[in-house]
């Protein structure tokens, strides 16, 4: 069986998918690609199924031996890659054979770099998933480490593909998130939800896949108690200190802080690839703009096929 040998996992390396659907009522993460766009665009230029099992490197320092053929295509954050120690572009495929090294530097913009292989990486599967949770410490689902073997699912060579520059993304870009009034949203008076809309928020050291820590403007909370509830992808939770806590990938089942809104899915993906000290401003949005725009990102991904020399996308 091909795959790739760790020699080292830099900061994280995971193994994420689209995440765990089925076991919330039992107290685990959902998890996860947190970023989607990322994570798609590797699977889409190998051609494999949209949730296709992906490793998922924070700030660099992987480093992996080929065990056999394989076609691998990666990602994500603005880095150095290099095969064999020559360096290679991302958002492309590339072919591995036997022996053959691969390295990632830390990324110049960005966080987070996906590294996904004909066919999916093979793991452990819990609840239909095979999404590693570090903070849940599950035997097997925590965090590849190092001198571990990932097994490829396949071993073709893929077509030659590369992602049209037109779709790269800019991690340095301004960062504005659509949030979705919902939850305790009628609870926050005028004022807060305008301080939410007006003032520029920092993103703080206090970052994981659970969710991102902000710094800004105190937003005044409601005097309510809550009961613990269902916590979705992108809650916007607003402690007693009034610094809100954007909730991701990994976050907590339940909880009983109020929450002013939910950041959209795609936007979440924008906000995981940037790192402290990063400025982040809110503005609300209709769910049915929300809606339309995760429509045709699907869309996206389900029916382009690619052109014959594969740099370029058909939209049938």
């Amino acid at each position: 069986m091909s795959g790739l040998r760790v020699q080292s996992t830099g900061l994280r390396t995971t193994l994420q998918d689209e995440g765990r659907r089925h076991g919330q009522h039992l107290g685990l993460a959902v998890g996860g690609a947190a970023d989607l766009h990322a994570f798609r665009w590797a699977n889409k230029l190998l051609d494999n199924p949209r949730g296709s099992a992906c490793l998922e490197v924070l700030m660099g320092g992987f480093s992996a031996e080929a065990t056999g053929p394989m076609s691998i295509a990666v990602t994500g954050a603005a880095g150095r890659l290099a095969i064999n120690g020559r360096r290679h572009s991302l958002w492309r495929t590339h072919a591995l054979q036997a022996g053959d090294t691969i390295s990632l530097e830390s990324p110049t913009s960005g966080l987070l770099n996906y590294i996904a292989v004909r066919g999916g990486w093979l793991g452990k599967c819990l609840c239909q998933s095979h999404a590693m949770t570090p903070r849940e410490g599950l035997p097997g689902l925590s965090a590849v480490e190092s001198g571990q073997l990932i097994e490829a699912a396949s071993t073709d060579i893929a077509p030659h593909r590369q992602m049209p520059e037109t779709f790269l993304p800019d991690y340095t870009a301004p960062l504005t998130l659509n949030v979705i009034p919902g939850y305790q949203y009628s609870a926050f008076s005028h004022e807060a939800r305008r301080t939410l809309t007006t003032a520029p928020y920092t993103i703080t050291q206090q970052i994981d896949r659970m969710g991102y820590r902000l710094s800004g403007t105190d937003i005044d909370v409601p005097g309510m108690t809550l009961l613990s509830e269902g916590i979705a992808l992108g809650s916007i939770q607003v402690p007693a200190d009034g610094q809100p806590i954007v909730l991701l990938n990994d976050r907590q089942t339940m909880g009983g802080y109020p929450k002013i809104g939910t950041v959209a899915a795609l936007d979440c993906s924008r906000l995981c690839q940037r790192g402290p000290d990063t400025e982040v401003r809110f503005r609300f949005a209709e769910l049915a703009n929300v809606q339309c725009e995760r429509v045709v990102f699907e869309a996206f991904f389900a029916r382009t096929t690619w052109n014959t020399d594969g740099k370029a996308l058909i939209w049938p």
